[in-house]
């Protein structure tokens, strides 16, 4: 296709101008819309583990995702977790794309203690009955350098 639209344009250009076709492949030193569209859904990613005790990636619709939800908000009411509704946004499957790669994990609810992968919700509720999830909760978080 590429071929024939350029033989039909070069012929109805004035002699010595010229044009060129530029392929997906070149290469630039500055990254693509869509590279830069991961790195700052991984930086909003990092951020919000590292910034919050708890983090719950989730769908609005996810009955996993309420029940997650519904046991801190029960039985951990000083804590607030950072809830990111990943329906509800624009980057959500960005979001949990990089999730997986990070996690190994492709479903919500995702989460995330003190900068722990902790898992969905029948790992979290594992934890809360077993006791791990308040020592967790208590714990500091890592400390940064």
């Amino acid at each position: 296709m590429l071929p024939r639209l350029a033989a039909a344009l070069s012929s109805r250009l004035p002699s010595g101008f010229s044009f060129a076709l530029f392929s997906s492949t070149a290469s630039s030193s500055s990254p693509s819309a869509a590279q830069q569209h991961k790195m700052s859904v991984k930086e909003l990613v990092e951020t919000a583990i590292s910034g919050n005790k708890v983090v719950i990636f989730s769908k609005s619709y996810c009955p996993y995702c309420k029940k997650v939800k519904s046991l801190f908000e029960k039985e951990f009411p000083d804590v607030t977790p950072a809830v990111f509704e990943l329906d509800e946004r624009d980057d959500g499957s960005t979001i949990q794309e990089y999730l997986h790669q990070k996690t190994g994990q492709r479903t919500v609810p995702n989460v995330f203690i003190n900068e722990q992968h902790i898992g969905g919700n029948d790992d979290t509720q594992a934890a809360f009955k077993a006791g791990k999830l308040a020592g967790l909760i208590k714990a500091d978080p890592p400390a940064r350098l």
